[in-house]
């Protein structure tokens, strides 16, 4: 019997050694001719092939599980492991936990096709270096558009059916890199714009999607299914996108890290908006290092949206952002702490505990920490309607989504006026008696941008200027420290950009996040303290299904 090529430089079946960074760091793998031939004499074929297949599966289940982007790369250098295995994978586990979850609305019909092509090229390019996404699956949050089999709906019915023009630009990025699209992710509906009242994690289409640490517990929106699914291993890599929190919140509430960039890093052509002033698109990952993969793909010029890209690349380093991914990162870095008001909406004693370890565990790691500071007019940012944020980003809303409706190619509605429409006339799908559409109606009900939203936006810039800005170059920080995710009011406002990295587990289980927010453009210090972090605490765990 011929030793499978993928196994022939292994010293036994019966060996399998693993050194782990989170899982899979070196494998070496367990196949040898003589140890299999002899199970071919001896049992004949089939018990032969069952045990091999058996073996099979679990190799794969050891590889594929909490695996990093390093960790898939290796394998697959060391012919370990192929991208239609690794798809087939978390298919697998979409199949298993998705019916509980929630966490994705769809899966490309394509992604075997796509791996497989993935496989190709790796083989024909053995010898040449690839992109680091290359061969791996990509989660996409529903508001980004693809240009293939899967819709883009923001979980809403209305957008059923509905063609896009094109990729959106971060798509084409991922796809130029050789990522797979895997599907799309379940969010609430409308990025959270549609109703005050339905729960986090909630859309027509995906039902609501589930904290797969404490099934009862709040996933947090907007990009649920983006959070949900790669801390639930049912994706690699995931897209979220943020207006004020939709990335920061699910990653902080489900174990996982979340990179809010600066607005206009990554291009927000093809995604449905909100608002021009405060989206972005970012990554959602198992671990810091993965996320900076991500970003650092999708980072940078599109002429799709060419006024807020071009600004914001000046800020990209020449040699990109893994060169960031330090061990020592925290050396030298000088972290405000602001404890009133965030620290006091921290009610749990377990969290309060972690939170003073992770302190003393940044100034051990060489961090300077300025306590106990407070940013001008806090408590004016934190509420939407005194900042102006809200009046703000309705009248941004209802000229944005008009605008991208009006763009496709086939839709069933082609303005706010036809999705509220759509709403009441198919009021069971949508819900609508019981969570309503305030948001929407809010927003239909404004007329452009006039001397209001104009004064609005004024003074969200002022209260910026005035607080966050004045606060960080007063005390030369280079970054806020603050729980997850009760600083996303004040780089949402400003456009800033913060990394949320996992840090605690309250009393029941629930995950909660460190944010490290900075100002525009900081996103290699951000970095560099939240992989310092991340490496000195490693606080993630897989889920525990908790009822």
């Amino acid at each position: 019997m011929q030793a499978n090529s993928r196994y022939a430089n292994c010293n036994s079946f019966h060996s399998l050694q693993l050194k782990h960074v989170y899982n899979l760091r070196i494998l070496k793998c367990c196949y040898s001719q003589n140890c299999m031939t002899r199970f071919y004499l001896e049992l004949g074929p089939a018990p032969c092939a069952h045990i091999w297949n058996m073996y099979h599966q679990s190799l794969l289940q050891i590889i594929c599980l909490e695996a990093s982007v390093y960790d898939i790369q290796i394998a697959f250098k060391q012919n370990l492991l192929t991208s239609r295995e690794l798809v087939k994978f978390y298919l697998a586990k979409i199949r298993e936990l998705n019916p509980n979850l929630k966490g994705i609305i769809e899966v490309n019909p394509d992604a075997l096709f796509e791996a497989e092509k993935a496989d190709k090229e790796r083989q024909v390019n053995s010898y040449v270096p690839l992109p680091y996404l290359h061969g791996i699956p990509v989660l996409l949050k529903d508001l980004i558009a693809t240009k293939d089999k899967l819709n883009t709906t923001a979980g809403s019915f209305a957008l059923l059916g509905s063609v896009v023009p094109r990729d959106a630009a971060v798509v084409l990025k991922l796809r130029q890199a050789g990522a797979i699209i895997l599907g799309k992710a379940s969010l609430s509906e409308w990025a959270n714009f549609r109703s005050l009242t339905a729960p986090s994690g909630w859309s027509g289409r995906g039902g609501r999607g589930k904290n797969p640490y404490v099934l009862s517990a709040n996933p947090c929106g907007s990009s649920s299914g983006s959070a949900i699914s790669v801390a639930a291993n049912m994706a690699a890599l995931s897209l979220g996108t943020e207006t004020d929190g939709s990335i920061l919140c699910p990653a902080s509430f489900n174990a996982v890290v979340g990179i809010k960039p600066t607005v206009g890093l990554t291009s927000r052509s093809g995604v449905i908006p909100i608002s021009p002033r405060q989206d972005t698109v970012g990554p959602i990952c198992r671990s810091v290092a993965d996320a900076v993969y991500v970003l650092e793909t999708i980072a940078g010029y599109d002429s799709n949206d060419a006024n807020a890209t071009r600004e914001a690349s000046k800020y990209i380093p020449t040699d990109g952002y893994i060169q960031f991914l330090k061990i020592n990162g925290l050396a030298g870095k000088r972290l405000g702490i602001v404890r009133n008001p965030f620290f006091s909406f921290i009610t749990d004693s377990e969290l309060t505990l972690a939170f003073e370890q992770h302190f003393r565990t940044l100034r051990q790691k060489g961090a300077v920490l300025v306590d106990n500071l407070e940013v001008p007019n806090i408590s004016v940012i934190l509420n939407s309607t005194s900042s102006g944020e809200a009046t703000a980003l309705l009248s941004e809303f209802k000229l944005s989504i008009n605008a991208y409706l009006e763009d496709l190619v086939i839709s069933p509605v082609r303005s706010l006026t036809d999705i509220i429409a759509f709403n009441q006339k198919f009021s069971d799908l949508e819900m609508l008696d019981k969570l309503g559409q305030i948001i929407l109606l809010s927003a239909e009900a404004t007329n452009g941008i006039g001397s209001e939203e104009k004064k609005a936006t004024l003074n969200l810039e002022k209260l910026s200027r005035d607080g966050f800005e004045k606060i960080m170059r007063d005390h030369k920080l280079d970054a806020l420290v603050t729980p997850s995710p009760f600083c996303a009011p004040i780089l949402a406002i400003g456009g800033y950009p913060g990394i949320t990295v996992p840090a605690a587990y309250d009393t029941t289980g629930v995950p909660r996040g460190i944010c490290f927010g900075g100002l525009k453009g900081s996103e290699p210090k951000l970095i560099e303290i939240a992989y310092g972090f991340e490496q000195a605490t490693k606080i993630r765990k897989p889920p525990t299904f908790l009822l």
